[in-house]
């Protein structure tokens, strides 16, 4: 496991907030896609510009007898936001989230699990895990006419997308770009049309989910598609 620290953000008491309600990977919602407080925010060298959204991370405090749980009790953390740089300040004091740091930013719910509350920083060990999700992989469609957007959240296994292909009941396989985070789109009118996808994660296996979405979907209606299993 790899050496790092992690804090718990809280507005009131006077250092950086985190909100277990949003993040900047296009979840939206974090309790609506069952990540919750189980989300964590990485620092600029683990975000890699959003591509490792939905990654799942093993936590654990270390070396910190003051403010470690006894035992060293771990717990997995999904990737969901981003962590800010502040150059402003050093990174040992408060720029925990500038380059090249490794740093984790946790809800107080999840920090509660491996550290006493009072603690404001503590080092870590962490490794990456596979993702145990419950259902299928989450479709979540936006967009217009001729800008098709889709979210796919909800994982399982590495849990970090890489590549996404959608098929349209009059289209062949269509590559998708990553728009940010996990948000994937196409300029193609797919709308009236039954949709299949091929979602790609990073070991390099490929899930496909045919007719996943029904010809009358709209936009800003979520789907289920197959998960990844062991």
């Amino acid at each position: 496991m790899e050496v790092c620290h992690c804090n718990i953000l809280q507005r009131n008491r006077g250092i950086h907030h985190y909100c277990a309600a949003e993040g900047a990977c296009g979840y939206g919602d974090l309790h609506k896609v069952y990540y919750g407080k189980y989300s964590a925010g990485l620092s600029t060298i683990l975000f890699n510009r959003g591509s490792i959204c939905g990654a799942c991370y093993e936590i654990r405090c270390v070396d910190h007898i003051l403010w470690c749980l006894q035992g060293s009790p771990s717990v997995v953390l999904t990737a969901t936001d981003f962590c800010p740089p502040n150059y402003g300040l050093s990174a040992d004091y408060g720029g925990w989230c500038n380059f090249p740091k490794e740093h984790f930013e946790m809800s107080e719910a999840a920090f509660s699990e491996i550290a006493k509350r009072k603690a404001d920083i503590v080092p870590v060990q962490y490794r990456r895990v596979k993702c145990e999700r419950s259902g299928g992989l989450r479709l979540t469609l936006s967009g217009s006419s001729h800008f098709y957007q889709v979210l796919i959240s909800n994982v399982g296994l590495d849990g970090e997308v890489v590549a996404v292909k959608v098929k349209g009941s009059k289209t062949g396989w269509i590559p998708m770009a990553r728009n940010w985070g996990q948000i994937w789109h196409c300029n193609v009118n797919l709308i009236g049309q039954p949709l299949s996808f091929e979602v790609t994660v990073s070991s390099g296996r490929t899930l496909t989910s045919y007719n996943a979405v029904p010809a009358k979907w709209q936009f800003g209606q979520t789907f289920e598609g197959k998960q990844f299993k062991n």
